[in-house]
């Protein structure tokens, strides 16, 4: 697996950030319920691809085959400094002690992976959102999104904001139409004004090919124009199970087709990120390969 060199038509305003990307560096747990080895991904490597699409911000999200062990995502923290945030996931009897240490390390976010093999699923997500809720924290959640009618009274009575990964991860049969009820759900679930949508993955849902993904046009399209202010972009690099793995810089593009408004990417890119995460006004650098 090589990061993508080639460089996006879009420029990335100052400020933009990829808002879920994974650190593999490292063997899983011998434990692990992962379907997949760990690839060999990183940090280095993505500062190499994140510096050739122009991004100044990450979010590095705990993946999940490496289960509590959130020492992957710390590290890279440490390294990349105030430009990055962290998902992680926790126990929900995590002491508050250190839940308070992962807030200062940078942390802003609990990761709940409810498919097969998820390190939490949906009987822990009231007792983690009520556990991470003094801390500022929001629960990051995916799942396969033609379910979510079955579980959206619960993610709207969260404490605690919501984020949702991959424009919904529909699985199986591919992306619904706008107006079946499990793309209605999630934007009801937006609607409540508590939740956010990850613009990301989109070959985890559409039955489309690359780079056009033409079968999710009309969900984005929705998603970015009833609530520009809830939607962020990701890469979500480095695209685990994915062989060969997408062009990063494609991905970004297609956030052209979108949201063709230069000022509703900026609100994507820039300002939902800032605000969600918590990023201060001063802007790091843009990103340099090492």
């Amino acid at each position: 697996m090589t990061p993508t060199a080639t460089r996006p038509r879009i420029a990335a305003p100052p400020g933009a950030c990829d808002c879920h990307m994974h650190v593999f560096d490292g063997p899983f747990p011998a434990d692990t319920t992962s379907s997949f080895p760990a690839p060999h991904a990183p940090l280095a490597r993505y500062r190499e691809m994140q510096a050739a699409l122009g991004l100044h911000r990450v979010v590095v999200v705990q993946a999940n085959g490496y289960r509590f062990d959130n020492g992957h995502v710390l590290a890279a923290l440490a390294a990349l400094g105030d430009a990055a945030r962290g998902v992680v996931v926790i126990r929900p009897d995590t002491p508050e002690a250190e839940l308070q240490r992962l807030t200062q390390a940078g942390v802003r976010g609990v990761r709940l992976h409810m498919l097969p093999g998820g390190a939490l699923q949906w009987p822990e997500l009231a007792e983690v959102a009520a556990r991470v809720r003094a801390f500022g924290w929001h629960v990051q959640v995916q799942f396969d999104g033609h379910t979510l009618p079955d579980h959206l009274e619960a993610l709207l009575a969260l404490p605690v904001d919501c984020v949702v990964d991959h424009l919904g991860k529909f699985l199986g049969a591919g992306p619904p139409s706008a107006d079946a009820p499990a793309f209605r759900a999630l934007l009801r679930l937006l609607d409540g004004g508590r939740a956010w949508v990850k613009l990301s993955a989109p070959y985890e849902s559409s039955r489309g090919n690359a780079p056009d993904y033409a079968d999710l046009l009309p969900l984005a399209r929705a998603l970015v124009a009833s609530q520009p202010e809830r939607c962020v972009w990701a890469s979500n690099w480095p695209h685990p199970m994915r062989e060969p793995p997408p062009d990063d810089a494609a991905l970004l593009d297609l956030l052209g087709a979108w949201a063709d408004d230069e000022a509703a990417r900026r609100r994507i890119l820039v300002d939902n990120p800032a605000r969600l995460y918590g990023f201060g006004p001063n802007l790091p650098p843009r990103a340099t390969a090492p």
